[in-house]
Protein backbone atom coordinates (compact mmCIF):
# COMPACT_ATOMS: atom_id res chain seq x y z
CA UNK A 1 0.00 0.00 0.00
CA UNK A 2 1.32 3.28 -0.76
CA UNK A 3 1.69 5.90 1.66
CA UNK A 4 0.66 9.78 0.97
CA UNK A 5 0.96 12.97 2.54
CA UNK A 6 -1.87 15.07 2.65
CA UNK A 7 -3.21 18.22 2.10
CA UNK A 8 -6.35 19.38 3.73
CA UNK A 9 -7.84 22.64 2.14
CA UNK A 10 -11.71 24.07 1.80
CA UNK A 11 -12.69 22.17 -1.60
CA UNK A 12 -13.62 24.44 -4.54
CA UNK A 13 -16.46 24.78 -6.74
CA UNK A 14 -14.11 22.62 -9.26
CA UNK A 15 -14.39 19.77 -6.58
CA UNK A 16 -17.97 19.35 -7.22
CA UNK A 17 -17.60 15.63 -8.99
CA UNK A 18 -15.06 14.60 -6.40
CA UNK A 19 -17.39 15.97 -3.36
CA UNK A 20 -20.95 14.50 -5.28
CA UNK A 21 -18.67 10.78 -5.18
CA UNK A 22 -18.20 11.56 -1.47
CA UNK A 23 -21.59 12.42 -0.76
CA UNK A 24 -23.05 9.56 -2.47
CA UNK A 25 -20.33 6.81 -1.27
CA UNK A 26 -21.13 7.87 2.21
CA UNK A 27 -25.06 7.40 1.92
CA UNK A 28 -24.30 4.19 0.43
CA UNK A 29 -25.43 2.47 -2.86
CA UNK A 30 -28.97 1.32 -1.39
CA UNK A 31 -29.98 5.08 -0.02
CA UNK A 32 -28.75 6.01 -3.72
CA UNK A 33 -30.76 3.34 -5.50
CA UNK A 34 -33.75 4.19 -3.27
CA UNK A 35 -33.35 8.05 -4.34
CA UNK A 36 -33.19 7.24 -8.25
CA UNK A 37 -35.69 4.71 -7.94
CA UNK A 38 -34.10 2.26 -10.03
CA UNK A 39 -30.21 1.00 -10.38
CA UNK A 40 -30.47 2.77 -13.78
CA UNK A 41 -31.14 6.12 -12.73
CA UNK A 42 -28.02 6.73 -10.60
CA UNK A 43 -26.21 8.98 -12.66
CA UNK A 44 -29.72 11.62 -11.88
CA UNK A 45 -28.65 11.02 -7.79
CA UNK A 46 -24.65 11.97 -9.00
CA UNK A 47 -25.86 14.59 -11.11
CA UNK A 48 -28.07 16.17 -8.72
CA UNK A 49 -25.35 15.66 -5.80
CA UNK A 50 -23.14 17.20 -8.36
CA UNK A 51 -25.09 20.08 -9.24
CA UNK A 52 -25.77 20.57 -5.06
CA UNK A 53 -22.08 20.66 -4.32
CA UNK A 54 -20.85 23.16 -6.98
CA UNK A 55 -23.81 25.73 -5.34
CA UNK A 56 -23.18 28.27 -2.66
CA UNK A 57 -26.28 27.20 -0.69
CA UNK A 58 -26.99 23.76 -0.32
CA UNK A 59 -25.76 21.41 2.44
CA UNK A 60 -23.20 19.81 -0.16
CA UNK A 61 -21.91 22.72 -1.32
CA UNK A 62 -18.51 23.18 -1.77
CA UNK A 63 -18.57 26.10 0.66
CA UNK A 64 -19.45 23.00 3.18
CA UNK A 65 -16.96 21.10 2.57
CA UNK A 66 -13.11 20.13 3.34
CA UNK A 67 -11.00 17.75 0.84
CA UNK A 68 -8.19 16.15 1.40
CA UNK A 69 -5.55 16.05 -1.32
CA UNK A 70 -2.68 13.87 -2.40
CA UNK A 71 0.99 15.07 -3.43
CA UNK A 72 -0.59 14.74 -7.31
CA UNK A 73 -3.61 17.17 -6.39
CA UNK A 74 -6.15 14.07 -6.67
CA UNK A 75 -9.12 14.49 -3.87
CA UNK A 76 -8.51 11.84 -1.56
CA UNK A 77 -11.20 12.38 0.58
CA UNK A 78 -14.02 14.85 1.25
CA UNK A 79 -15.94 16.01 4.64
CA UNK A 80 -18.66 17.82 4.60
CA UNK A 81 -20.48 19.47 7.66
CA UNK A 82 -22.38 22.48 8.67
CA UNK A 83 -24.32 24.15 11.41
CA UNK A 84 -27.42 22.25 12.13
CA UNK A 85 -29.15 25.77 12.70
CA UNK A 86 -28.78 26.19 8.98
CA UNK A 87 -29.87 23.04 7.59
CA UNK A 88 -33.73 23.85 6.27
CA UNK A 89 -31.85 26.78 4.82
CA UNK A 90 -29.56 24.90 3.24
CA UNK A 91 -32.24 22.08 2.50
CA UNK A 92 -34.59 23.72 -0.04
CA UNK A 93 -31.73 23.67 -2.95
CA UNK A 94 -31.28 19.83 -2.38
CA UNK A 95 -35.44 19.53 -2.66
CA UNK A 96 -35.73 22.23 -5.45
CA UNK A 97 -32.60 20.37 -7.49
CA UNK A 98 -33.63 17.06 -6.34
CA UNK A 99 -37.28 17.65 -7.87
CA UNK A 100 -35.71 18.96 -11.18
CA UNK A 101 -33.26 16.31 -11.83
CA UNK A 102 -34.90 13.22 -10.33
CA UNK A 103 -39.00 14.32 -10.66
CA UNK A 104 -39.29 12.72 -7.26
CA UNK A 105 -42.14 15.64 -5.87
CA UNK A 106 -40.14 16.15 -2.15
CA UNK A 107 -41.72 18.67 0.28
CA UNK A 108 -39.79 19.48 3.35
CA UNK A 109 -42.31 19.25 6.09
CA UNK A 110 -42.54 15.32 4.90
CA UNK A 111 -38.61 14.88 5.56
CA UNK A 112 -36.99 14.38 8.96
CA UNK A 113 -34.27 16.16 9.97
CA UNK A 114 -30.43 14.76 10.18
CA UNK A 115 -29.59 17.16 12.44
CA UNK A 116 -30.81 20.09 14.99
CA UNK A 117 -29.34 23.57 15.27
CA UNK A 118 -27.54 22.88 18.84
CA UNK A 119 -25.16 20.78 16.93
CA UNK A 120 -22.34 21.05 14.02
CA UNK A 121 -23.26 18.19 11.72
CA UNK A 122 -20.93 15.99 9.80
CA UNK A 123 -23.06 15.16 6.91
CA UNK A 124 -20.78 12.96 4.57
CA UNK A 125 -17.35 11.63 5.28
CA UNK A 126 -15.38 9.24 2.79
CA UNK A 127 -12.02 8.43 2.05
CA UNK A 128 -11.59 6.78 -1.62
CA UNK A 129 -10.36 3.15 -1.58
CA UNK A 130 -6.95 3.72 -2.41
CA UNK A 131 -6.30 5.87 0.26
CA UNK A 132 -7.91 4.33 3.12
CA UNK A 133 -6.13 2.50 6.44
CA UNK A 134 -3.74 5.85 6.47
CA UNK A 135 -5.66 7.77 9.12
CA UNK A 136 -7.13 10.00 6.34
CA UNK A 137 -10.85 9.95 7.97
CA UNK A 138 -9.47 11.24 11.29
CA UNK A 139 -7.76 13.67 9.70
CA UNK A 140 -10.73 15.18 7.98
CA UNK A 141 -13.03 14.79 10.97
CA UNK A 142 -10.78 16.86 13.02
CA UNK A 143 -10.63 19.35 9.94
CA UNK A 144 -14.06 19.81 10.22
CA UNK A 145 -13.90 20.31 14.03
CA UNK A 146 -11.39 23.12 13.44
CA UNK A 147 -13.22 24.83 10.87
CA UNK A 148 -16.12 25.03 13.38
CA UNK A 149 -14.48 25.35 17.15
CA UNK A 150 -15.47 29.17 17.51
CA UNK A 151 -19.15 27.53 17.16
CA UNK A 152 -19.32 26.08 20.70
CA UNK A 153 -21.58 23.43 19.13
CA UNK A 154 -20.66 19.87 19.98
CA UNK A 155 -20.12 17.82 16.40
CA UNK A 156 -23.08 15.32 15.17
CA UNK A 157 -23.35 12.71 13.09
CA UNK A 158 -25.22 9.83 12.01
CA UNK A 159 -23.85 6.38 11.53
CA UNK A 160 -25.92 3.03 10.31
CA UNK A 161 -26.21 0.42 12.81
CA UNK A 162 -25.18 -2.06 9.54
CA UNK A 163 -21.54 0.25 9.45
CA UNK A 164 -19.68 -1.01 13.02
CA UNK A 165 -15.97 -0.32 11.08
CA UNK A 166 -17.78 3.58 10.71
CA UNK A 167 -18.93 3.30 14.47
CA UNK A 168 -15.36 1.87 15.76
CA UNK A 169 -13.97 4.94 14.16
CA UNK A 170 -16.22 7.34 15.91
CA UNK A 171 -15.95 5.50 18.89
CA UNK A 172 -12.11 5.91 18.71
CA UNK A 173 -12.60 9.63 18.09
CA UNK A 174 -14.44 10.44 21.35
CA UNK A 175 -18.28 10.24 19.79
CA UNK A 176 -20.91 8.87 22.24
CA UNK A 177 -24.80 7.89 21.11
CA UNK A 178 -27.19 10.60 21.94
CA UNK A 179 -30.12 9.20 20.11
CA UNK A 180 -31.19 7.82 16.95
CA UNK A 181 -32.58 9.53 13.54
CA UNK A 182 -34.24 8.64 10.71
CA UNK A 183 -32.81 9.41 7.58
CA UNK A 184 -33.72 8.68 4.38
CA UNK A 185 -35.69 5.58 5.58
CA UNK A 186 -33.42 3.97 7.90
CA UNK A 187 -33.38 4.71 11.53
CA UNK A 188 -29.67 5.19 12.77
CA UNK A 189 -26.91 5.73 15.66
CA UNK A 190 -26.97 9.84 16.53
CA UNK A 191 -23.32 10.43 18.31
CA UNK A 192 -22.10 13.69 18.96
CA UNK A 193 -18.79 14.82 20.36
Amino acid sequence: MNKYEFKLIPARRGDAKAIADAVIAAIGEEIAVNLAGSKERLPLVYKTFERLAARDDSQYSYRNSIVALDEEGNVAGVVVSYDGEELHFLRRAFITVANEVLALGIKEEEMHDETSPDEIYLDSLCVFPAYRGQGLASKLIEAASAAHSDSGKPLGLLVDYDNPKARRLYDRLGFKKVGERPFAGTVMEHLQR
